[in-house]
């Protein structure tokens, strides 16, 4: 059986009624819909689906097109770095699917994404078309308001759609990766400074966690902010690990962790060091758990 899933992160994560009718397009198509989430200081949402790579790609084209008609760039602002309205269009082979796959799958949705709304398409991760563009950050870097100086430099010639920015719906990234891990760390202070200075000390780029993404923000309650993580490969980068350096580096600033969380679905492996580290059982494996047998082979 080929399994696709479709994680489309959209910028938009205030208003409840967008996600519901996000689900009522999902609901028209051959698809198992996994989850929706809202972050209204990101203000941004998440939907995670999966099914057959060809309704999978022709859910993702459907939601993605109903998501333009209730988002308006030039009114958007959030704590999360974004560029356009549908910001970010992910394929992840799940079961059956080599990447190879769906980055063919990723590369023909961003064609036809890009030419049916006249929107400015780049590939990434997997399906990007230069080592340059691999990485989400370093294609979204400027965010929506620097996108108009970016598209003018030569070595940013979009993959697909006008060499130009869409003023209301700015510009979109699709790409094929392996499933990540979206974690938020939020710690006991205020202080966005401490939780700057503990993101950089965690993230690669920083010269921490190879496979990790950090970055401080605010959040609305009083006396908290947050590490918001992104675990890219978390076979080599368990989970735990990114945790225990959080706690260490904040530490060092007589700050503790309140709580974490994470933002959308996880992937069952990425739990297993989770459990084999904290519960002290080596060798640990998800298939001790009697909920993996049910899932297709």
């Amino acid at each position: 059986m080929q399994i696709l899933q479709c994680v489309p992160n959209f910028s938009e994560g205030r208003d409840p009624a967008f996600l519901e009718a996000l689900k009522g397009v999902l609901g028209k198509h051959a698809v198992k819909l996994l989850d929706l989430a809202m972050d209204k200081d990101h203000n941004r949402s998440e939907v995670n689906f999966l099914g057959a790579p060809e309704a999978v790609e022709e859910a993702a084209l459907a939601v993605a097109s109903c998501a333009l008609d209730l988002i308006d760039m030039r009114q958007h602002k959030g704590s999360h770095p974004r560029m356009g309205a549908v910001d970010v269009v992910p394929f992840i082979p799940v079961r059956g699917v080599t990447m190879a796959e769906a980055v063919e799958l990723a590369r023909r949705f961003g064609r036809a994404f890009a030419e049916a709304h006249q929107i400015p398409v780049f590939f990434y991760e997997e399906a990007c078309t230069s080592e340059a563009r691999r990485h989400l950050g370093d294609i979204r870097k400027s965010e929506y308001e620097g996108m108009l100086k970016k598209l003018q430099d030569p070595a940013w010639r979009v993959d697909a759609g006008p060499q130009r920015v869409n003023e209301r719906w700015g510009v979109t990234a699709v790409g094929a990766r392996m499933p990540l891990v979206a974690f938020n760390v939020q710690l006991h202070t205020g202080d966005l400074d401490i939780a700057k200075q503990v993101a950089n000390a965690v993230r690669s780029v920083g010269g921490g966690l190879r496979y990790v993404k950090a970055v401080g923000l605010p959040t609305e309650e009083p006396g908290v902010v947050q590490i918001a993580m992104t675990i890219e490969n978390y076979r080599r980068t368990p989970l735990h690990r990114a945790l225990e350096l959080i706690r260490a580096e904040a530490a060092r600033y007589g700050v503790a962790v309140k709580w974490c969380g994470f933002s959308g679905m996880v992937p069952i492996e990425a739990l297993e060091e989770v459990v084999s580290y904290y519960l002290q059982i080596p060798g640990f494996h998800s298939r001790q758990i009697i909920e993996y047998h049910l899932l297709p082979e």
